[in-house]
């Protein structure tokens, strides 16, 4: 199928990125509800928690939904000594949000096979992944349960491989996006591609239904979207924005304050390249040169990130966003839904 409406049985060919830590039912329902693809990440959720997700989801809408993981890449670190050191490294930030030195834990992220059951049982009209091909197993078992599978490239390369893969469409995300850079064949800073280049040749080089994802904020960026051939967008930091997100007001603020050229590619919150305001904490661990591999460095700044969240502590946050946020001008999810429609061509 070609159309992203009728593979994903949705009325309008917009979804809402899938925020990793920064997902709520509440955005989720309303993108789904005005006849988009809401989407909801469960990185870092267990079994127990991504069905209680599900059924809360269920319970805020009727309509399709995505559920988000990522596939793991083989090179992330278990719990290990040095896991002691690092955390030493930012104790000046647990410090100022008064949350105690955390301990080794026993795992830093739950079972890929725990979560994978977990989203069977939910049933959602999509799955999408990040940071990888999903298995052929896993396909087909999504295949045989009626659920479609949303992969995600940075580079035709890594668009060619999902499409081989068997996925049943592609966002294809340009550097410009918020968030982290799902790069998986080559290291992710020889993986920056624009959307304006990434999105045709993606287009060009597959046989499914391509979305494109990166600075795309208002209908302007949803009519050239489709200009370059793509079947839909997706669309992150302008409904990040919004009153129904789980962002705080200091991160809102972040968004609305942000300049284009002052959103900075990191390693310093999670040991994995992402885009986000660089503030305090960025420049802190940066200037530091300590920096954690991914999980770890995620793991272990995630705990005064959470406190820091609750506080609306913005410089202690990590602030994503893509190099739209200028762009951003709505506070609730309709609106901003209401606006992208209007770029979208008609069926």
């Amino acid at each position: 199928m070609s159309d992203l409406r009728t593979l994903l049985g949705i009325e309008h060919p917009i979804v809402l990125g899938p925020f990793g830590g920064l997902s709520s039912v509440a955005l989720a329902a309303a993108v789904s509800d005005a006849g988009g693809l809401g989407s909801y990440g469960l990185y870092g959720y267990d079994g127990e928690r991504i069905r209680s997700t599900a059924s809360a989801l269920r319970q805020a809408t009727s309509r399709p939904f995505a559920l988000n993981i990522w596939l793991p890449t083989g090179d992330e670190v278990a719990p290990n000594p040095q896991h002691a050191i690092f955390a030493q490294a930012l104790q000046p930030f647990f410090e100022a949000v008064g949350v105690d030195m955390p301990q080794r834990p026993t795992a830093y992220l739950p079972d890929l096979g725990e979560q994978l059951e977990a989203i069977w049982h939910a049933a959602p009209a999509a799955l999408s992944v990040v940071f990888g091909v999903p298995a052929a197993d896993v396909v087909e078992e999504a295949h045989r349960r009626g659920i479609r599978v949303i992969g995600t490239a940075t580079t035709v390369a890594e668009a060619t491989a999902l499409a081989d893969g068997g996925v049943d469409a592609i966002v294809a995300t340009g550097a410009e996006a918020g968030g982290h850079r799902v790069s998986f064949l080559r290291p992710a800073e020889e993986s920056l591609i624009g959307t304006f280049a990434l999105v045709p040749q993606i287009v060009d080089a597959v046989w499914v239904p391509v979305i494109a994802a990166g600075g795309i904020a208002d209908r302007r960026g949803v009519a050239a979207a489709f200009a370059l051939g793509a079947a839909g967008v997706q669309v992150g930091t302008a409904f990040l924005a919004t009153a129904e997100s789980a962002a705080n007001d200091a991160h809102r603020a972040a968004i609305h304050s942000t300049a284009a050229d002052e959103t900075v590619l990191t390693r310093a919150m999670s040991g994995r390249l992402a885009r986000g305001a660089r503030n305090r904490v960025v420049r802190a661990i940066e200037a530091s040169g300590t920096i954690a591999p991914f999980p770890m460095q995620n793991w272990l700044t995630g705990r005064f990130r959470t406190a820091a969240g609750e506080q609306n502590l913005g410089e202690l946050q990590s602030l994503w966003m893509g190099q739209s946020a200028p762009l951003v001008r709505f506070d609730t999810a309709a609106d901003v839904f209401a606006e992208l429609v209007v770029g979208a061509p008609e069926r």
